[in-house]
């Protein structure tokens, strides 16, 4: 059984690839931290599969989030010290689960 994690990233926030990768990493620590250590250690020993996806805006950040239900996820928002005002949603992570379970949610999303 294969897991991994999806990263999906307001695309019209326009951040800076620095940034992106900050929040990016932001999400995926907080959501591996909800899963189960069952799933972390699968999800680790398996190499930490990981898919960084774009959203077009927080509507469909938000709608993502209400969809996946029980899985570990992590919705961040930016401390506004840089780029971007204080508690802009700048991205969600939505595992480490189940490849199909995550798949199921972000299939139609477009790669970063």
């Amino acid at each position: 059984m294969m897991y991994k994690q999806a990263i999906i990233v307001r695309k019209d926030l326009k951040m800076s690839a620095g940034k992106i990768a900050a929040q990016v990493a932001h999400a995926s620590v907080e959501a591996w931290k909800k899963a189960d250590k069952k799933t972390r250690d699968t999800w680790e020993r398996e190499g930490a599969k990981k898919v960084v996806l774009q959203a077009q805006n927080e509507k469909e950040l938000l709608e993502l989030k209400k969809k996946s239900g029980k899985l570990p996820t992590a919705l961040i928002r930016d401390a506004g010290l840089t780029e971007i005002p204080p508690g802009t949603i700048t991205c969600l992570a939505i595992g480490p689960a189940r490849e199909e379970e995550i798949d199921k949610l972000t299939g139609s999303l477009k790669l970063l």
